[in-house]
C-alpha cells in the first residue's frame, strides 16, 4: 500500500482549527430556535467549557512548542507559531458569535419566558436594590477578601480559571494628590453565582449574578478610598502538567506535585468586561504578561458555563426537553444473577439508551458472590460516589482478589483518581498506577469465578468509563462475555499492565499501542483490495476523533480504488472530504445532540464476511501510539446486526448530524422532503420499545393457563 502520493499538507486539516469548527457546533446547536430555550442555554455552557479546556491544554501546548523554538510544521504544513495565530483568530471570532448569539438572542428569549437577568450597571427598583444590599451584607461580604497591590504587597496569585473583580482606587498622597492603586477581589466559588431576586411582577423572575452584586457594593470593601472603577476579569493558565515519569521515584506523589502548579503555570488567556478603563486592563496586561491576540473584551457575563446554573432554575420545565430515563436492559430482564445469563450467550449493552445499572450490578454481584475468586479492572474516570469503587473495596475486604489498574494521569481527574487509588489501596486492593510513558485508557473488567465445570473468565469490555454519572450523558457500547478466548486475552492484558507480560499472540482483542494500528491498517488496505478486484467494498467507523496520518492516508487510498467510506466524527477530523481522485468516496459527519457521542465502532464489509469491533481507541496518535486501548470484535451475529444498525441510523440522521463538505465547512442535511430522523431519539424509542416487548413476553408466559391433564388424578 503505497501512500506517499496522500502526505501532501493540503490535503489535511491542522487539528486545533478542527478542534474549532466542533465547538461552532456546538454553538450552532445553541443557535437552533427549534431547540427549546433552556437546551440552547445548555449549549452555549458547553461552548464555553469546550473552549476553556481547549486553551488550558491545546493552546498551552503549542505555547510550550514556540517558548521552546520547535518550528517543525503540522501535518497540514502549519508550525506551532502559524497555528496560534489562526487560534486566535478563530476563537475571537467564535466568542464575538457565542455573545452575539446570548445578547440578541437569548437574553430576549428568557425575557418573554419570564425570566429577567440583570445586566451590568442596569438600574435596579427600589425593592431590589434593598434585597441586593442586604444579601452583599450577611452572605457575601464576610467571605471577600480584598487586595491591594503597593511597595508592600506584590501582585496576588490569582487562580487559574476564578473569576475576579479589579478595581483601581483613588489613594491621597503625601502631597495631597491623588494616585491610583490596583485592588482585586476574587468572586467566591463556594457562594452560588446565581442569586435570584425579587422580580418586576408575579409572573417574572429576576437573577442577578454574583460578581454584578459584588461590584455594585465594593466601595464597602474599601472605606475612606474612591473607587474609580472595578471590572470582572479571569484568567486561563497552562495546565498541561509535565511528568518526566522515567526520572519520576513515585509517580502518585510527582503528579500530586504538579497538580500544585496549575495554579502558578503561565498565563494564557485573559477574558475581561468590554468596558473595562484601558488604565486597569494595561495593569492586568503587565502583570500577566500577556499579548493582546489572548486578550478577549468579553460583551456580557464572564465564563458562560454559569449558564448551566441558570438552566438549573425551577419553573421552567416547558423550555426544556424532558429528562430521558434509561431502559432496564432487556436480556437481563428475568435473572437475579448476571452471571447465569451471560454464560447463556454475549449481552451488549447501549448507554444511556439502556441502563448502566448492569455494569455496576456486574462488579456488585462479583463482590458479594462466594464463587468468585478475583475481580481485576480498569478505571479511567469514576464519578464523585462511584459505586463501582464501593463494590472493589468490599470486594477485597470479602477477601477476593483484586487488581485495579487507576489512571493517575486522565486530565483533569488526576485528584479525584489519587482519592480513589488510596481508598482502593486502604481497603486491600492491589493498585496499579498504569505503565510508564502510558496512558492506560481501555476499559475492560474481569471477574474470575469457580464453577462446576471448572474456572471460568466472565468479561466486560466497553467505550466508555466506569463512570455512573456520565453513563447517563454519554452514548457508549458495551459487550458482556464469557467467550474463553477473550477471557484469556483479558487476563493476558492484566498481566502485562500489573508486571512485564507480553503475550506473543492475541486470541480476539486488538491493543494498543504494539498491535493496533497495524491491524487498522491491514483491515483498510483489505478493502482497498477487494475494491481494485471488483468487488463490493465498505468501511463504516465511528469515533470520537480522527487526526492520526497513517490512517488517513490509507483512507485516502482505500477511496481512490473505490472504497466507500462513511464515517460519524463527533469531534476532531483532519482528513478532507471531495478531494478529486483521493477522497471521492468518503463522507464525514459530526453528530451534536442531547447526549455526547462517545461509542467508537469499526465495520469493514471484507468481501461479504462483515467483520465489526467496538472498543476505547479513536484513529489518533495518542490512542494508537500512546495508550493502552483495546478494541474488540463482535461475533455474535445478532449483536452484530444491532451495531450495524447503530451505524445505519446514525448515517441517516438528519435532524442533529452536521455533514462535512469539500470546502472544510460542516452543514446539516437538506431535509426538504426527507423523513426527519434523529438518531438518539431514535435510540431512545427502540431502547424503551425493547424493554416493553420483554416485559409482554414475560406477561404472556405467566398469564397462560395450564392445559388440563388427561387424567385429573395424575395432575400435582
Amino acid at each position: 500500500m503505497d501512500l506517499k502520493k496522500f502526505e501532501k499538507p493540503e490535503y489535511y486539516v491542522n487539528r486545533e482549527l478542527s478542534w474549532i469548527k466542533f465547538d461552532e457546533r456546538v454553538l450552532s446547536e445553541a443557535r437552533d430556535k427549534t431547540l427549546p430555550l433552556f437546551e440552547r442555554l445548555k449549549f452555549l455552557s458547553i461552548t464555553s467549557s469546550n473552549l476553556d479546556e481547549f486553551y488550558m491544554v491545546r493552546v498551552a501546548s503549542l505555547k510550550d512548542q514556540v517558548h521552546a523554538k520547535y518550528e517543525k510544521p503540522d501535518i497540514a504544513g502549519l508550525t506551532p507559531k502559524e497555528q496560534l495565530a489562526q487560534i486566535s483568530k478563530k476563537t475571537h471570532e467564535l466568542v464575538q458569535v457565542q455573545y452575539s448569539t446570548y445578547n440578541r438572542s437569548v437574553l430576549p428569549a428568557l425575557e418573554k419566558a419570564g425570566l429577567h437577568v440583570i445586566q451590568e450597571h442596569e438600574m435596579l427598583s427600589e425593592e431590589q436594590k434593598k434585597y441586593v444590599d442586604e444579601y452583599f451584607e450577611e452572605n457575601v461580604y464576610p467571605v471577600l477578601t480584598p487586595m491591594a497591590l503597593d511597595s508592600s504587597r506584590p501582585f496576588p496569585l490569582i487562580r487559574n480559571k476564578s473569576l475576579n473583580i479589579g478595581a483601581l482606587i483613588a489613594k491621597k498622597d503625601k502631597k495631597g494628590g491623588k494616585v491610583l492603586d490596583f485592588a482585586t477581589v476574587q468572586v467566591p466559588s463556594v457562594l452560588p453565582r446565581v442569586i435570584q431576586i425579587p422580580g418586576s411582577s408575579e409572573k417574572t423572575k429576576a437573577i442577578i449574578f454574583l460578581e454584578e452584586v459584588i461590584e455594585r457594593n465594593i466601595g464597602k470593601l474599601f472605606l475612606n478610598n474612591d473607587v474609580v472603577c472595578a471590572h470582572p476579569y479571569r484568567i486561563m493558565r497552562n495546565a498541561d502538567l509535565s511528568i518526566d515519569e522515567d526520572e519520576a521515584e513515585d509517580l502518585l506523589v510527582e503528579i500530586q506535585k504538579q497538580l500544585k502548579k496549575r495554579q502558578w503555570g503561565e498565563v494564557i488567556r485573559l477574558e475581561v468586561e468590554e468596558k473595562m478603563d484601558p488604565r486597569l486592563l494595561k495593569i492586568l496586561k503587565t502583570e500577566f504578561d500577556i499579548k493582546n491576540d489572548d486578550i478577549f473584551m468579553i460583551p456580557g457575563p464572564l465564563d458562560l458555563t454559569v449558564l448551566m446554573k441558570v438552566y438549573g432554575l425551577d419553573g421552567f420545565d416547558e423550555y426544556k426537553t424532558e429528562g430521558y430515563t434509561p431502559a432496564p436492559v432487556a436480556a437481563f430482564r428475568g435473572y437475579d444473577n448476571l452471571f447465569d445469563r451471560i454464560r447463556e450467550g454475549d449481552v451488549f449493552v447501549h448507554h444511556p439508551y439502556m441502563s448502566f445499572d448492569p455494569v455496576v450490578q456486574f462488579v456488585q454481584q462479583a463482590a458479594k458472590d462466594p464463587n468468585v475468586l478475583a475481580i481485576k479492572q480498569t478505571l479511567y474516570r469514576v464519578s464523585g460516589h462511584s459505586p463501582i469503587v464501593a463494590a472493589l473495596a468490599q470486594a477485597a475486604e470479602n477477601g477476593k482478589q483484586v487488581s485495579v489498574l487507576v489512571e493517575l494521569k486522565a486530565r483533569f481527574d488526576e485528584e479525584n483518581n489519587i482519592v480513589w487509588a488510596k481508598k482502593l489501596e486502604k481497603a486491600g486492593c492491589h493498585v496499579i498506577y498504569g505503565l510508564v510513558g502510558l496512558k492506560t485508557h481501555s476499559k475492560i473488567t474481569l471477574v474470575v469465578r469457580r464453577e462446576d465445570t471448572g474456572i471460568r473468565r466472565y468479561v466486560h469490555l466497553g467505550t466508555g468509563n466506569y463512570n455512573d454519572s456520565t453513563a447517563k450523558l454519554y452514548t457508549d457500547c458495551g459487550l458482556f462475555t464469557c467467550d474463553a478466548r477473550i477471557g484469556e486475552d483479558a487476563t493476558a492484558v492484566f498481566n502485562m499492565l500489573s508486571g512485564y507480560s507480553e503475550p506473543k499472540y492475541w486470541n480476539k482483542l486488538v491493543v494498543a499501542p504494539l498491535w493496533m494500528k497495524d491491524r487498522f491498517l491491514k483491515m483498510i488496505e483489505m478493502e482497498a483490495n477487494h475494491a481494485k478486484e471488483g468487488r463490493e467494498a465498505r468501511i463504516m467507523a465511528k469515533m470520537n476523533s480522527l487526526c492520526d496520518p497513517k490512517i488517513m492516508e490509507a483512507l485516502y487510498y482505500a477511496s481512490s480504488c473505490g472504497v466507500k467510506i462513511d464515517l460519524v466524527v463527533r469531534g476532531i477530523c483532519c482528513l478532507k472530504v471531495g478531494i478529486p481522485g483521493v477522497s471521492e468516496n468518503i463522507t464525514v459527519r459530526s453528530i451534536v445532540g442531547d447526549f455526547l457521542e462517545h461509542s467508537r465502532i469499526f465495520y469493514f464489509y471484507n468481501n461479504g464476511g462483515e467483520e465489526v469491533f467496538m472498543g476505547s481507541a479513536d484513529w489518533m496518535p495518542r490512542n494508537l501510539d500512546r495508550r493502552v486501548e483495546i478494541v474488540f470484535p463482535v461475533e455474535d451475529e445478532n449483536i452484530k446486526r444491532q451495531v450495524i444498525h447503530i451505524l445505519d441510523v446514525e448515517l441517516m440522521d438528519n435532524r442533529k448530524a452536521h455533514v462535512l463538505q469539500a470546502d472544510g465547512t460542516y452543514i446539516k442535511p437538506d431535509r426538504r422532503g426527507k423523513t426527519l430522523v434523529n438518531s438518539q431519539m431514535e435510540f431512545c424509542r427502540e431502547a424503551q420499545e425493547q424493554a416493553k416487548e420483554k416485559t409482554a413476553k414475560e406477561q404472556t408466559r405467566l398469564f397462560i393457563p395450564a392445559e388440563p391433564a388427561e387424567d385429573p388424578e395424575e395432575e400435582d
